[in-house]
């Protein structure tokens, strides 16, 4: 016999739960058999921060993140589900709820919340008694991590989860080793789809891989760099997959997509087969399905069926991990010649986009151009660091124009909530304490979750933020002056802010901080906040007329 709280404690640590990421009040008896349990408690400023903190945990530990908020609070906690569901990242969200003598009569702080994680979650369950917590929470960590992973949600009796923590019962506890990571199980191909691809390969003269998260999932960097040398075929990635080959590596063409390298989008745009591997077909890496074109012959390899073909009709579709896949296409497929007049084509495509950007690298201009700040980040990044972005602008200059050079080095990104990289960032580093972890974000999204530097210097999670702050949201420009051409008034209401200094900020909350004002101080800059035994902020005063190059479709 034991109570829910020490049930779930037990539970935590069997599957290698580290931390748990809440807001009060929530389990607070399960959160004191997890203190006995030598589990890590990060209260935090707001259920989004939460959310986005054991999203982040959980896409680089490969482990499941664990957000917890109570009722009131749990509208919110959906909302930072938003970005796991759309990064395929496993997130288990708790939250209580009243006992049912409560509803339907008006009660403090209470609505009907658990249909609002209908959208963001793989499962979406209500534990009424303290006997469901075996069957149901061992089932949310098989839903999380299983196939492609996602978020799943559990509603708790009482409005913290009381009732389910104090409750005692006869609970066995049983961890089922297998779930408390991703990927769990990794399919194999069909071996005569397989001699299908190697055939279809075998006949194309402009092949291309765009290489996705599924790949970064299944870790399998190092059998796609074979795959792709082994065949000459050059490699783009989505931003998901960016890292999977080094964007040093002669075959590696970019970022492909919306925001991308404009050299990536015409290399794909020309090619006559397109390889998906563990990458959804979605807008963003195919620029609103206008890249690759329309009739050009596609093989999608992903370990989800339903993706097979759900955008471009595919002549080839293979359900298996991209790991085990990759093996099986290295062992049938014979090495070919280098592709000279094809990589040479895309080579000129890479010296045009390099060509374009180049100048900007080594810009002297103050304020700071972006494009410079990106070089200064290539060259200083340690080769173990983890560089997490935000969207929107940041998404495109870490993407695009910072280049991982070292197998070591992870990058992950934003799947779209502006304000997610800084919370993410501390949950990585709860999870990875030994490596660097870099965040760059810029002014409109470090807004979002400034409280977190409190949370940060709190827990001493020490992750180095770089803001890109130019006192806007920048990416709102054009659109905003386009609306406002011919006519009187104050478009920059709609896109601009207060400047505003984040390193004063963060050294008025305990952490360290910096303003760079030229670009000659960057590389000081960076170096020694990355060396301080405290969170850092670099606040970098940037060019509010910085804007990416357009994309290339």
């Amino acid at each position: 016999m034991m109570s829910g709280a020490q049930y779930i404690a037990r539970i935590f640590q069997g599957y290698g739960v580290s931390h748990v990421f809440f807001v009060p009040a929530i389990l607070h008896e399960g959160l004191m058999e997890m203190e006995k349990h030598g589990i890590k408690r990060i209260l935090t400023h707001s259920e989004k921060a939460a959310a986005y903190m054991a999203d982040g945990y959980a896409r680089v530990s490969h482990k499941p993140g664990i957000c917890m908020a109570q009722s009131v609070g749990a509208a919110n906690l959906a909302a930072g589900l938003q970005d796991a569901y759309l990064g395929l990242s496993p997130v288990i969200a708790i939250t209580g709820r009243r006992k049912s003598l409560y509803r339907y009569r008006h009660a403090y702080q209470e609505i009907e919340h658990k249909s609002m994680f209908d959208a963001v979650t793989k499962f979406n369950a209500t534990v009424d008694s303290a006997e469901q917590l075996p069957l149901l929470l061992r089932q949310a960590f098989r839903e999380t991590v299983s196939g492609p992973p996602g978020p799943v949600h559990l509603e708790f009796q009482g409005v913290r989860g009381e009732i389910i923590m104090e409750q005692r019962a006869d609970l066995e506890v049983v961890i089922e080793e297998q779930y408390s990571h991703y990927p769990v199980f990794r399919p194999e191909p069909e071996r005569d789809l397989i001699r299908q691809a190697a055939k279809v390969l075998g006949q194309s003269q402009r092949p291309i891989i765009v290489a996705g998260g599924g790949v970064k999932a299944s870790q399998a960097g190092t059998e796609l760099v074979e795959f792709a040398e082994r065949l000459s075929i050059p490699v783009a990635t989505s931003l998901n997959g960016k890292g999977m080959i080094r964007d040093d590596h002669p075959l590696a063409v970019g970022v492909v997509g919306s925001y991308s390298a404009q050299c990536a989008n015409r290399a794909v745009s020309e090619a006559d087969l397109v390889l998906f591997i563990g990458s959804r077909t979605g807008s963003q890496v195919t620029n609103d399905w206008k890249i690759p074109r329309s009739g050009t012959a596609i093989i999608q390899m992903d370990i989800d069926p339903l993706e097979l073909g759900r955008n471009y009709p595919a002549k080839v579709g293979i359900v298996g991990d991209a790991k085990v896949t990759l093996r099986c296409l290295i062992e049938t497929i014979e090495p070919v010649e280098l592709r000279k007049d094809w990589l040479q084509r895309i080579n000129q495509y890479q010296k045009e986009w390099q060509d374009q950007i180049k100048q900007m690298y080594h810009s002297s201009d103050v304020p700071i151009r972006p494009e410079r700040l990106c070089q200064e980040i290539t060259d200083f990044l340690p080769e173990d660091a983890i560089l997490i972005s935000d969207t929107g602008h940041s998404a495109i200059w870490t993407g695009t124009m910072i280049d991982l050079k070292h197998t070591g080095q992870t990058y992950i990104r934003c799947a779209g909530s502006l304000g997610w990289a800084f919370p993410a960032a501390l949950g990585a580093k709860c999870a990875l304490p030994d490596r660097p972890v870099i965040c760059f974000t810029g002014d409109g999204g470090f807004w979002y979750h400034l409280a977190e530097l409190e949370t940060a210097r709190r827990y001493g999670i020490n992750v180095l933020t770089i803001v890109n702050n130019n006192h806007s949201l920048n990416q709102v420009k054009k659109s905003a002056e386009k609306v406002y051409a011919g006519s009187s008034g104050h478009p920059d209401e709609i896109w601009q802010f207060t400047d505003v200094d984040f390193s004063r900020v963060a050294k008025a909350m305990g952490c360290s901080g910096i303003r760079v004002r030229k670009p000659d101080e960057l590389k000081a800059a960076l170096h020694e906040s990355l060396a301080m035994d405290q969170p850092a902020i670099i606040d970098v005063v940037s060019d509010i007329g910085g804007i990416p190059p357009p994309v290339w479709t």
